[in-house]
C-alpha cells in the first residue's frame, strides 16, 4: 500500500534574483521622532550574512531615499529579519512604546504610531 505525501509549497529565493524590501519611516521622520540615517547605519552594521555582521558585500545593499530605507538583496533573505532589527533599533532609541512595525505590502514595512484611545471611564 502506497502512502501519499503532500508536497509543500516552498518559496525559495533564486540566486541572482534581486528582491527589494522597503521600510517606510515617513510619519515619524516628518515629526522628527526617528533619524532615518541612524536606522540605515544600524541596519548596515547589524545585518548578518553567513553568520557574520559587516559581511554585506555586493549581495545586500542598504540605501536611503528621503524617509524610506531600501534593502536590495540577491541572496535568500527573510523579511521578518528586517522587522526584528527595526524593533531592536526602536528599543535602543526608546521609541518602542510609541511606534510599531506593520507590514503593508508583500515586500514592505511601515512604521506607525500606536492608536491610543483616550475615552473617559465612567
Amino acid at each position: 500500500m502506497k502512502i501519499l505525501q503532500k508536497k509543500k509549497d516552498v518559496k525559495k529565493a533564486v540566486l541572482g534574483h534581486k528582491v527589494k524590501y522597503v521600510l517606510d519611516c515617513t510619519a515619524p521622520a516628518n515629526d522628527n521622532i526617528i533619524n532615518t540615517a541612524g536606522l540605515e547605519k544600524f541596519l548596515q552594521d547589524r545585518i548578518k550574512v553567513d553568520g557574520k555582521t559587516g559581511n554585506l558585500g555586493t549581495s545586500i545593499v542598504v540605501s536611503r531615499e528621503k524617509n524610506k530605507i531600501l534593502i536590495t538583496t540577491e541572496i535568500p533573505f527573510s523579511k521578518r529579519y528586517i522587522k526584528y532589527l527595526t524593533k531592536k533599533y526602536l528599543t535602543k532609541q526608546q521609541l518602542r512604546d510609541f511606534l510599531r512595525v506593520v507590514a503593508n505590502k508583500e515586500h514592505s514595512y511601515e512604521l506607525r504610531y500606536f492608536q491610543i484611545n483616550e475615552e473617559a471611564e465612567s
